[in-house]
């Protein structure tokens, strides 16, 4: 488990394909007191919804032969376009000087979403990553899990 010194005035984010919770500390290293700034949640819409992305068609080179290639995961399509904007408005919190320090807290297929779409600028206040799901959690038991991570 990798130790990650949490300071006053950090921001943690906690967030998955659908649900994005800011954080800041409020209190000290010692004694974390996580305060919600903002939670941005995306409700899964019915794939009909999403449009009808239909599996596409390639032709062969020789002849009239055709075959299908892999249809879209439209629902994936949506996590990301989520993470992309969440990300950019990470930007405009760093930009504006409201944020200088994050720890990113999310599941490993988030963060991997997460990263290319995170700015340069965005790279410079990240000051770790934990690759768990805490979304679901209240704000007391995050403080508590993250203590473990703490140092």
């Amino acid at each position: 488990m990798d130790k990650i010194r949490i300071r006053a005035k950090d921001w943690i984010l906690v967030c998955d394909g659908s649900k994005a919770l800011l954080l800041r500390n409020d209190g000290d290293a010692q004694n974390l007191n996580l305060v919600e700034i903002r939670m941005t949640t995306h409700e899964g819409v019915p794939t009909h919804e999403l449009g009808d992305d239909r599996p596409g068609r390639v032709y062969g080179a020789a002849g009239g032969a055709r075959s299908a290639v892999e249809a879209p995961d439209l629902h994936e399509r949506d996590e990301q376009n989520f993470l992309a904007g969440l990300a950019s408005e990470l930007a405009n919190d760093i930009a504006g000087g409201t944020l200088r320090r994050l720890l990113v807290v999310a599941p490993p297929r988030a963060l991997g979403i997460l990263r290319p779409n995170l700015a340069s600028i965005a790279k410079d206040v990240i000051v770790g990553e934990i690759a768990k799901d805490f979304t679901k959690m209240p704000i007391q038991e995050i403080e508590t899990r993250l203590e473990a991570y703490n140092h």
